[in-house]
């Protein structure tokens, strides 16, 4: 139930262990550094193709680069083509729903090379409804200046104001990046708005929602960008830019097998499956949220509009660390999470669960409220445990090796859960 995570198709799983593998393949296609790229070329314009068609882009007024090798590289490359070291970006506070990659530090350390590299101010959620305060990024806008802001998050369950955020940052005179890589499968599918109305430059990851290979991928504006007071026309410049940035500048040659895969996943993803998938998706999240909210768990914004969910385990008496674990031991895997007005990232209150992947093995809603009440059972083990080991997870993590009445209780949740699992097979491995 990692919100990231998700079962590709068998097709992609081929690609990514195919003869392209072995191929190098520095530069962009008829631009390589090596011979025999032919068809290599045809591969990766392919994928390029298919990754506009995907997301209903002209190839006139967008471009793209699938060569990053997963999605923080995909945004350092942009921060260091158009960004430029020390150049000023503004992303969602980590504490808050966002990623890494948008800057993160602390106040005693720089824990994101994005932080180190360049210099980088938070916006955040308002700490009692949980959602994105754009009156306050808009005043911290005004006053950090930043080069580009960032719309994007790694657990924040709502939809994104696209138009807001464009609107602060032409106010600011900023460039707009989204990071769609959680909701890039729910964007191709139409079934949430789409960032490319409103932004300059759209980053992802493959496979999440989107159900590909392990990658990259850099969508930028391209062609006329606007029309001076002297009638002449100003042109995007992101496209030389980003691509320098990508190679030679942060990588070498291109990982080719996950180049056909990712065109074979865009391929996928403009079929009409796909978009009933991702309306799964999102209706299987809303369930498990719905059954959640039921056995009073608190859900970060009060529901979702997405794939995830942020559960707050605080009124429960317990951590994200302690749910996490307990869940994991009942073969349940999920990521402890920050929530709205944590301190620390490594000792959060929170739990992520995600929908992808179960949605993939065929599950709908009545079957997630099989899991909600397998969920349910394990933290109110965990509840048990805190009880007597106290709020330690080193002492959670002792007693339960130290005792044989809840080493049991664990165990046959666990064996429940593995053979309700069963029902459901794993893409890609025929003999489950």
């Amino acid at each position: 139930m990692i919100a990231s995570e998700n079962f590709t198709s068998v097709a992609v799983l081929q690609c990514l262990s195919s003869c392209l593998h072995n191929k190098y393949s520095e530069g962009m296609p008829h631009q390589r550094y090596y011979g025999g790229n032919e068809f290599i070329d045809e591969v990766e314009i392919l994928a390029q193709q298919r990754s506009l068609q995907a997301y209903k882009l002209k190839p006139e007024e967008w471009g793209v680069n699938v060569q990053p090798y997963s999605g923080s590289p995909a945004n350092f490359a942009v921060y260091t083509g158009i960004v430029e070291p020390h150049g000023r970006i503004m992303g969602l506070d980590l504490p808050d729903g966002g990623h890494l990659t948008h800057g993160f530090f602390t106040a005693t350390k720089k824990i994101s090379a994005t932080s180190i590299f360049f210099e980088s101010m938070p916006y955040k959620v308002d700490p009692k409804s949980g959602l994105i305060d754009y009156e306050q990024l808009a005043v911290s806008v005004k006053l950090f200046k930043p080069r580009l802001i960032i719309a994007g998050m790694s657990c924040y369950s709502r939809c994104l104001d696209y138009k807001r955020f464009r609107e602060i940052a032409d106010e600011n005179g900023a460039i707009l990046m989204a990071d769609m890589a959680h909701i890039s499968g729910l964007v191709a599918a139409g079934v949430i708005p789409s960032p490319f109305e409103f932004c300059d430059i759209v980053t992802t990851t493959t496979h999440k929602t989107l159900r590909g290979p392990r990658a990259g991928v850099i969508f930028y504006r391209k062609g006329v960008k606007s029309v001076n007071s002297k009638g002449e026309k100003v042109m995007y410049d992101y496209e030389s830019k980003i691509n320098q940035a990508v190679f030679p500048g942060l990588q070498g040659g291109p990982h080719n097998h996950a180049i056909a895969a990712i065109a074979t996943a865009m391929k996928q993803a403009m079929l009409p499956e796909f978009v009933e998938y991702q309306r799964q998706v999102i209706n299987n999240a809303q369930r498990l949220c719905e059954g959640l909210k039921s056995r009073g768990y608190n859900i970060a914004t009060g529901g979702t509009d997405l794939h995830l969910a942020l559960v707050d385990v605080r009124n429960k008496g317990l951590s994200g660390a302690r749910a996490e674990r307990i869940l994991e031991l009942c073969s349940i895997a999920c990521n402890k999470n920050t929530v709205p007005g944590d301190k620390s990232a490594l000792n959060p209150s929170g739990i992520r669960l995600g929908t992808p992947a179960l949605t993939t093995r065929g599950l709908k809603e009545s079957d997630f409220d099989k899991v909600v009440d397998y969920i349910d059972k394990a933290l109110s083990l965990a509840q048990e445990i805190t009880k007597s080991s106290g709020p330690k997870l080193v002492d959670f993590n002792k007693f339960i090796e130290d005792n044989a009445d809840i080493k049991a209780k664990i165990n046959n949740l666990k064996e429940e859960v593995e053979k309700y699992s069963q029902s459901f097979p794993l893409p890609g491995l025929e003999r489950f």
